[in-house]
C-alpha cells in the first residue's frame, strides 16, 4: 500500500492564498459585455444559448452578462445607460462594451431613428432590426429582399423547420431552443452574410425605420463570435 505524503498545513494554506488571488487577477483582467434587450426573454434566451456556446476559455477572458427588460426603442436606450452606471457603480469594474437589441415592431420612426442615433452619437452598439427580431432567424435559410411584416415571421419560421421537425412543430416566441436548432437545421454563416447583403441596399441612409426588411444583430454576433482569450 501506498505511502501517504502529508503536506505541511501551512504550504497548503499558501496554496489556497496563491489560487485565491490568481482567481482574483483573472476575474479583474476580464473585458466586460453588457447586452440589454428589448424582449424579457425572447432575445436574451437566443444570446445565452450563444454565449454557452462560445469557445474554452472566452468566458473565463470575458463576463458577458445579457439583460431582457421590456423596454423599447429610447425608454431601452435610457435603461441600458442606467443598468451601466449601476453595474459600475456595484462592480467598481468598467464595462468595456455595451450593446442594445431592439426592434422597429409598431414604434414610430421618431423613437426609433433617435434610439438608433443616440447609440451612434454614445458609442452604444446597437443591435436593431426591422421589423422584428425574428428576421434575424429566417436569414439562416434565405434572403430575403422584400418587406416583411412581423405577422408573418412565426409562419415563415415555421414553414422552414416544419419539413425537417414535422408538421406538429410550432414556434414559440420566447423558446430556449431556437438558438440550437438554427445551429442545427440553420447556417450561420448564411444568416450574416444575408444580413450584411440586406445592409447594404440602406448604405448611407439614416432612415432607418424604412429599411424593411434589415437587421444588425450580424455586427453583435460577429463581434461576439470572434472574441479570442488573447484580446
Amino acid at each position: 500500500m501506498a505511502r501517504k505524503i502529508k503536506i505541511p498545513n501551512e504550504r497548503l494554506k499558501r496554496f489556497a492564498r496563491e489560487e485565491q488571488r490568481r482567481k482574483k487577477d483573472i476575474r479583474n483582467k476580464r473585458k466586460y459585455y453588457l447586452i440589454v434587450c428589448e424582449g424579457e426573454a425572447t432575445e436574451p434566451n437566443y444570446f445565452e444559448g450563444l454565449k454557452q456556446d462560445l469557445p474554452n476559455g472566452v468566458l473565463t477572458a470575458y463576463q458577458i452578462d445579457i439583460a431582457g427588460t421590456g423596454r423599447n426603442t429610447q425608454s431601452l436606450v435610457d435603461e441600458a445607460l442606467r443598468l451601466q452606471t449601476v453595474y459600475e457603480k456595484n462592480t467598481t469594474r468598467k464595462i468595456d462594451r455595451l450593446w442594445v437589441v431592439f426592434d422597429k415592431d409598431s414604434f414610430t420612426p421618431q423613437d426609433f431613428n433617435g434610439a438608433i442615433q443616440r447609440c451612434h452619437n454614445s458609442d452604444v452598439g446597437c443591435a436593431w432590426s426591422n421589423e422584428a427580431f425574428e428576421l434575424w432567424y429566417l436569414l439562416h435559410f434565405q434572403y430575403y429582399e422584400n418587406a416583411i411584416s412581423r405577422r408573418r415571421y412565426k409562419e415563415m419560421i415555421e414553414n422552414h423547420l416544419k419539413p425537417i421537425l414535422g408538421n406538429e412543430f410550432r414556434y414559440e416566441k420566447n423558446s430556449e431552443q431556437m438558438y440550437a436548432l438554427l445551429k442545427e437545421y440553420g447556417s450561420l454563416d448564411n444568416a450574416i452574410r444575408n444580413a450584411k447583403r440586406l445592409a447594404e441596399r440602406f448604405d448611407g441612409r439614416q432612415d432607418y425605420a424604412n429599411h424593411n426588411p434589415c437587421t444588425m444583430v450580424y455586427r453583435l454576433i460577429e463581434e461576439l463570435t470572434t472574441l479570442t482569450i488573447k484580446d
